[in-house]
């Protein structure tokens, strides 16, 4: 067997897309490895939505010429591989910058690493694919081979017609498309035979679902979750990334008719400035956002939500960022993700004019950074003394111990048996530590 290394970079997507590349490659030999040093090909998943994490994929393929060379001086070889959305932006430039890459791969173009892998074999044939055939991507995937843990991700929708000004999907991932309800039934049916519980269904905008059955039938997402719902083991189902203009009517009322959709929701807002949201071009406001949140807890009053936001964007003034703050006061969030403006070549906003300073922005950031800190902690603080249903994901670091996660997503330490691991117990939460609850099996 030849040992294949993925290295992952970004959002759960591309996660999925690194299984599945290598459910893709093991007929060709491969087995994966834990790292790159002893690696016949080495894959880096990339993304590319900050320039710091292109930078990383830079100095990652600098580490890797050095280990290519040693493999080459003792007889072997090592191919090496750029995938994901950085490999779909800058191709060529990948090629040129860094002469160690064999290959590059965009992110609806990786069904084609076997083909790519026999052109560099026989020394002939282009060394860049990056086109958006996504719909054959899936039909040409093989069915999923590898060990599932017991939370497996499911992609269901790819790219974003939404065209944030700030933002690269849509020339990365290209325009959004769904697959067949069919066909992502059935992979559900497979992750849950191979022991998955717990079924994430990924999207750029995953709310934005409409697939079309065999009938040529619409489905939205609430009507998709619904059917994985039927499926007996899948005890669980959350989904992610959603925009606030695609949240329906039907997935709201979802939230409170479907037992196994749990309730927490991860709607990005940006910001909570109404003339950023217009820079940004994200088509809503922030009372319509607000107006949003209410609604899906008026359904479901036990949901946490999280969010992403973007400080320092172009333009952005002292009123526009107190304006966020006063969002994030308003909502009340479980946990959030918060980032500097990076400029990404090509989108909008980076030829805009009245960017931030970066010492700006980073006074800003660690405002919010410490206002929605302060909310997580309350957040998970309130668990304390409460009875929640945990489902048992994987063993702890300590001896007789398990981790698993409550409907909200916190990660939870008990001291209970492995056999335990792929099933729901309730479990009493009693104290709080660094980035989890411990709790008591009862």
């Amino acid at each position: 067997m030849k040992k294949l290394f993925i290295k992952t970079y970004g959002c759960q997507m591309n996660a999925y897309d690194s299984a599945r590349m290598a459910d893709l490659l093991a007929p060709l030999g491969f087995a994966g490895t834990d790292t790159a040093e002893d690696a016949d090909m080495v894959i880096l998943n990339t993304c590319h939505i900050r320039e710091k994490a292109t930078e990383k994929v830079y100095s990652e393929l600098g580490c890797i010429r050095g280990l290519k060379e040693d493999k080459s001086r003792n007889g072997g070889r090592m191919l090496v591989a750029v995938a994901g959305c950085t490999a779909q932006a800058e191709g060529e430039e990948i090629l040129a910058r860094a002469p160690v890459v064999d290959m590059v791969v965009g992110p609806q173009s990786y069904h084609r690493l076997p083909e790519m892998i026999a052109r560099i074999a026989r020394g002939a044939g282009t060394r860049i694919e990056a086109d958006f055939p996504a719909l054959e991507k899936f039909d040409a995937l093989p069915e999923a081979g590898s060990d599932t843990g017991v939370s497996a991700f499911l992609t269901v929708q790819e790219g974003c017609d939404k065209f944030c000004t700030f933002c690269v999907v849509p020339y990365t991932r290209g325009p959004e498309h769904s697959r067949p309800p069919e066909k992502i039934i059935a992979e559900a049916r497979s992750l849950s035979a191979r022991g998955a519980r717990e079924i994430v269904l990924l999207g750029q905008n995953v709310n934005a679902y409409r697939g079309q059955d065999n009938a040529g039938k619409t489905w939205s997402l609430a009507r998709l979750i619904e059917a994985i719902a039927g499926i007996e083991d899948v005890l669980r189902i959350r989904y992610t990334t959603s925009h606030p203009r695609d949240m329906g009517d039907d997935l709201i009322e979802a939230h409170g008719a479907i037992e196994k959709l749990m309730p927490f929701l991860h709607l990005p807002v940006q910001s909570g400035s109404d003339s950023v949201l217009a820079a940004m071009n994200r088509q809503h406001t922030a009372d319509e956002y607000r107006a949003l949140i209410a609604r899906i807890r008026a359904r479901r009053p036990d949901i946490a939500f999280s969010s992403d936001f973007i400080v320092g964007f172009p333009g952005e003034s002292d009123a526009d960022f107190e304006a966020t703050l006063q969002l994030v006061r308003d909502i009340e969030y479980a946990q959030c993700f918060s980032f500097k403006y990076s400029s990404r070549p090509g989108t909008p906003a980076a030829a805009a004019r009245k960017q931030i300073a970066e010492s700006v922005k980073s006074a800003r950031l660690d405002v919010l950074q410490k206002l929605l800190l302060s909310q997580q902690d309350a957040a998970n603080k309130a668990a304390i003394g409460k009875t929640m249903d945990v489902l048992f994901e994987k063993p702890g670091r300590g001896a007789g111990q398990i981790v698993g996660r409550t409907p909200h997503l916190n990660p939870v330490h008990v001291e209970a048996p492995a056999r335990l691991i792929g099933s729901i117990h309730a479990v009493h939460i009693e104290a709080l530590t660094a980035n989890s609850v411990k709790g008591r099996l009862l």
